[in-house]
């Protein structure tokens, strides 16, 4: 297999494979079980109390050095998952490993910094004012990010540089654009080993967005990091991801290296994406159908007195 381990630009016309620089962190292929896997998800199950399962029999490999878009339709499970994987809720130990640990169970994981998440935005709920509130304050942004103990400075300048960062900004006062990267850069302060994102470039112009990706990508080849990537938006995308996770009806419907997904040869990622992402909702759209009709012949097939004593009230 090329070096990069199936990245995309392995699978397209016109796409010549890149050679790694020297000393970059060349990824090879794994396969769930693979003790040499970053990421693990094995059969992985989980549900909201009352619900039926969101994740059912989800499996998962992904060696370190990766980069791996997890894509689907929205409700699919994208941010479960993802939040599974980050320790947030519990889950048997045996079914989610982070650097060969569980993640809810293995606190040191995020305390350390070894683990990241970035996902939302910064907001809670307040009583009396509501729900989903953004998080502010009177303070500047670089306030908040030179805080921040245990950090390398020449690491800090370069994500306040890269993310154009005014350290002058008044949290009481940025837009959305600009809180979003002051709360990228507090995440990405400390040298991540698995970093977890999800729909973080939402508000994010197309400058700032090619610059962090390019940043995410050298992380990858230089320090060995293994990111996941939950997004809706794959402009600029073909020749970044090495794996694709495609979310549907409860579980990966199809997972591993992109140079093993033969429809995306000779086409670009948006539209194959689109295509599943068609085929999910009318299969989605069917089902539900299917459900609706049953309901209605079985609320036809009950009689309006089930029960002998109940024909007294007649």
């Amino acid at each position: 297999m090329p070096p990069g381990g199936g990245g995309l630009g392995t699978t397209a016309a016109g796409m010549a494979a890149e050679q790694p620089p020297p000393g970059a962190v060349v990824v090879s292929p794994a396969a769930p079980g693979d003790a040499a896997n970053a990421v693990e998800l094995r059969a992985l199950r989980y549900a909201y109390p009352g619900e039926p399962p969101v994740l059912a029999g989800c499996t998962l490999g992904l060696p370190a050095g990766s980069r791996c878009l997890l894509v689907g339709e929205n409700g699919a499970g994208k941010s479960t998952a993802l939040q599974v994987l980050a320790g947030h809720f519990m889950v048997p130990k045996d079914q989610v490993r982070v650097l060969g640990r569980p993640a809810f169970h293995d606190t040191q994981l995020t305390t350390s910094g070894d683990l990241s998440y970035l996902g939302g935005t910064w907001r809670q709920d307040v009583a009396f004012a509501g729900y989903g509130v953004a998080l502010q304050g009177d303070f500047a942004a670089g306030e908040m990010i030179r805080n921040v103990k245990g950090t390398d400075p020449a690491r800090v300048d370069h994500l306040i540089k890269m993310l154009d960062i005014d350290e002058g900004w008044r949290m009481t006062k940025v837009s959305d654009g600009q809180r979003r990267r002051v709360q990228i850069c507090m995440g990405l302060l400390k040298e991540y080993r698995v970093l977890l994102l999800d729909e973080i470039t939402v508000d994010l112009d197309l400058v700032g967005r090619l610059d962090l990706l390019a940043f995410f990508k050298r992380e990858c080849e230089e320090r060995g990091a293994t990111i996941v990537y939950a997004t809706h938006i794959f402009d600029g995308l073909e020749p970044w991801a090495t794996h694709l996770a495609y979310v549907g009806n409860g579980g990966f419907e199809r997972q591993g290296a992109v140079a093993d997904f033969p429809e995306l040869r000779g086409r670009k990622l948006l539209h194959v994406v689109e295509g599943w992402l068609r085929a999910s909702r009318d299969q989605r759209k069917g089902k539900e159908a299917a459900q609706r009709h049953d309901l209605a012949k079985k609320k036809a097939s009950t009689p309006l007195f089930p029960q002998k004593h109940m024909m007294y009230f007649r």
